[in-house]
């Protein structure tokens, strides 16, 4: 069976064919092209929604074509088309969902809306079929800090969140600040592995007590506040310190907190995805710490971390599978989807 899926939720389009066999046990990645907007961005620190919108409908068309060029398929090869449809940017998010509905119902294709945050744990599926639910899953991005437990491949139950910044937005804030060009998050990844991790003392976004939860405020906060003080009163800041003691706070709570939903849930696998997935001292810590509990680790290649058509195009089987459809009364949402 051949998915055609399409991202559009933030600043990449893509389209993606994925090829599906043995029941979704095996994945195939025939196309998955991406046309980033990042160099657009990047003069303004940070995703300007209008610009990503109009930067969407003029890639869209070229990049479905060049994805199905490149994967050897016609749109009547297609067996099912997915989209995300939630959540994101909302103006960025109807031009996928508007495009894949019309190619969908001009060829006769079913059609189906996808979670973002669930494709991005679809990306882990792809290439590795040992993972079987139920598992706990974790989302690291820009957008989301997400603990929770599949019971299918599709059927989520959140168990623990941030409250308020997510990760990869904490981390892009405080780069930004340091002066690093938009995306700042895998720079400031770069810069950590040249500093001491202990060098400053930052509050844990990890909550006390019987919680699965985070904040992330408070750490963004607390990094700021050192960057301005410092600036103001004339005193040198080592930056590699500053960042190797804030990527290390950060990854630490992430740890901690998923140390204790593995312990609680008695899960033996941990699926970790999002782009934060690709930041170095998260995967080596997580490693380290699923090594010691004896628990199976898994994260989608560093080239699907990011935004992506195929992790969209996996999703969307499984959505399909579990009895999931469109038509052309669906809408996209910039708000998150009810797990």
């Amino acid at each position: 069976m051949f998915v055609l899926g399409f991202e559009s939720s933030c600043d990449e389009t893509s389209a993606a064919v994925l090829e599906i066999n043995r029941d979704g046990r095996e994945q195939i990645i025939r196309s998955n092209v991406i046309a980033s907007q990042i160099d657009i961005h990047s003069l303004y620190g940070g995703v300007v929604p209008e610009i990503a919108s109009r930067a969407h409908v003029e890639a869209i068309s070229s990049v479905t074509r060049r994805a199905l060029e490149e994967a050897g398929v016609k749109p009547s090869d297609i067996g099912l088309v997915a989209v995300t449809a939630y959540p994101g940017l909302i103006g960025a998010l109807l031009v996928g969902v508007n495009f894949a509905k019309s190619l969908a119902f001009a060829n006769r294709i079913p059609l189906v809306g996808v979670d973002h945050l669930k494709a991005h744990i679809a990306a882990a599926y792809i290439g590795a079929p040992e993972i079987q639910p139920p598992f706990l899953g974790l989302i690291v991005s820009g957008g989301h800090t997400v603990l929770f437990r599949a019971e299918d491949y599709y059927s989520f139950e959140q168990i623990g969140s941030t409250r308020d910044d997510a990760i990869g937005e904490s981390f892009d804030k405080v780069a930004r600040v340091m002066g690093m060009p938009y995306p700042g998050g895998a720079k400031l990844d770069l810069l950590a592995t040249k500093g001491d991790p202990h060098a400053f003392a930052f509050p844990s976004p990890a909550l006390a007590g019987d919680t699965l939860d985070f904040s992330f405020s408070g750490i963004k906060t607390a990094a700021l506040n050192a960057l301005h003080h410092a600036r103001q009163t004339g005193q040198a800041v080592r930056y590699e310190d500053l960042a190797a003691s804030y990527v290390h706070t950060a990854v630490e709570a992430i740890r901690s907190k998923a140390e204790k939903a593995l312990k609680q849930t008695g899960a033996g696998q941990l699926v970790v995805a999002g782009g934060v997935a690709a930041n170095s001292h998260l995967r080596a810590s997580l490693s380290g710490m699923c090594k010691k509990l004896g628990v199976e680790l898994f994260m989608p290649a560093l080239s699907l971390c990011g935004d992506n058509a195929a992790m969209v195009a996996s999703a969307g089987y499984y959505a399909f599978r579990a009895g999931e459809s469109a038509g052309t009364e669906l809408n996209a949402s910039a708000s998150d989807g009810d797990w």
